[in-house]
């Protein structure tokens, strides 16, 4: 015949071990998940430390050029104010060597700029 004391003691027993079951299960599981991340770590480090370079070279190479750049840019800006100014000195040896010239060259660009609007003021209008 069965005691409610052996009941007792045997539900007791099948708990603990459940209980233990349970705790082996977490412990395993916690290790797992350790090991997991600390693999998912190295690898980020990795994954860093490999594309540091890279970044490293890129930010190297777009700093280059837009140095270059910046150095066409004055090299262009240096080169229009020279050939503007070879341009306006020319035209001011023009016009003092030759005035008359300069003044109907002048009349008949004017004259032409005047009927060019004209036209295309009228060519608005319908």
């Amino acid at each position: 015949m069965i005691t409610s004391a052996s009941t007792q003691q045997n539900t007791r027993q099948a708990a603990d071990s459940l209980v233990n079951s349970a705790d082996k299960a977490i412990d395993s599981t916690r290790n797992y998940a350790n090991h997991a991340l600390d693999v998912a770590d190295e690898k980020i480090h990795n994954l860093r430390n490999g594309v540091q370079p890279a970044l490293e070279k890129f930010s190297r190479k777009a700093e280059e050029y837009a140095h270059q750049g910046m150095d066409m840019a004055m090299h262009a800006k240096d080169r229009a104010r020279d050939s503007l100014s070879h341009y306006s000195a020319a035209t001011s040896r023009y016009v003092a060597d030759k005035p008359v010239q300069s003044v109907m060259i002048a009349a008949a660009v004017g004259a032409a700029v005047a009927l060019l609007v004209s036209t295309a003021r009228n060519r608005n209008r319908y």
